[in-house]
């Protein structure tokens, strides 16, 4: 895992793409977060991001000559909001093999008005149920996801549905898992849990080494629940001490940065 330093991306390879744009390429380094961009200089059409550990699209300067972002193969769960604020002539972002789960997770992308190309492919989102209809409802000037064409008749249809009562009530049901579920975040209040240090990694150990979306979800029920995996439901406690609520603290910081 590499660090992205101003010195990385002065090192990078940078060249002419097949499509005359100028690029930086940044892949494989396992790189876990984005930052320290301005050492670009706003010098770049494209950024490769491929083959890293990036968890959260965010951590953007303003970039106002990008247009594309190439994110395969990364560990993205969420997006940032007012993307726009940073990024507002992008075109087109690559996000295949990424780990976004909800439909409402794609939401910040809704202010990318120059957005044209959006691939999701290989994300638990793209196998949820009105998947394409909600993109194309939410991104009207979208023309590509997940490098189909969409049709004027699907987008046609998308805003029939979810201008409907039954497409609000849809519409609410998916803010409300965009809101309720981030995975590896809800754990157990502090307030009514005596977590020990050993008790602490092996939460963090469980979740970090969860195979599947499902798996996730079960250790969060079982935390929520104050329960460790393999052992006894915890007891409560009254009052926590200062020492256990920084612990408590650390641990949630701690896990929704490792997912």
């Amino acid at each position: 895992m590499v660090k992205l330093t101003t010195e990385l991306i002065q090192n990078s390879m940078q060249y002419i793409n097949p499509c005359r744009d100028r690029e930086l390429d940044l892949r494989g380094y396992k790189i876990p977060q984005i930052e320290n961009l301005g050492a670009t200089l706003d010098q770049f059409d494209t950024i490769d991001f491929s083959d890293n550990d990036v968890r959260k699209l965010d951590g953007f300067p303003l970039l106002k000559r990008l247009k594309c972002l190439l994110l395969n193969n990364n560990r993205i769960v969420r997006l940032s909001e007012n993307l726009e604020q940073y990024l507002p002539n992008l075109e087109s972002l690559i996000l295949t093999n990424n780990n976004i789960s909800e439909l409402g997770d794609l939401d910040p992308l809704a202010t990318l008005t120059k957005l044209r190309t959006l691939s999701l492919m290989h994300n638990p989102v793209a196998n949820k149920q009105h998947y394409r209809a909600y993109v194309a409802f939410k991104l009207p000037e979208l023309r590509l996801l997940d490098f189909k064409k969409i049709k004027q008749k699907e987008r046609d249809e998308a805003n029939i549905l979810f201008k409907s009562k039954k497409g609000k009530e849809i519409q609410k049901e998916i803010t409300r898992k965009a809101k309720t579920f981030v995975p590896g975040g809800n754990m157990p209040d502090p307030k009514v849990t005596n977590l020990t240090p050993q008790e602490i990694h092996k939460i963090r150990e469980a979740i970090k080494n969860a195979s599947s979306l499902h798996e996730v979800e079960r250790l969060t029920r079982m935390l929520q629940s104050g329960q460790i995996p393999g052992q006894k439901p915890l007891q409560p406690q009254s009052t926590p001490t200062n020492g256990q609520q920084n612990e408590d603290e650390e641990m949630e910081t701690d896990q929704t940065n490792g997912q």
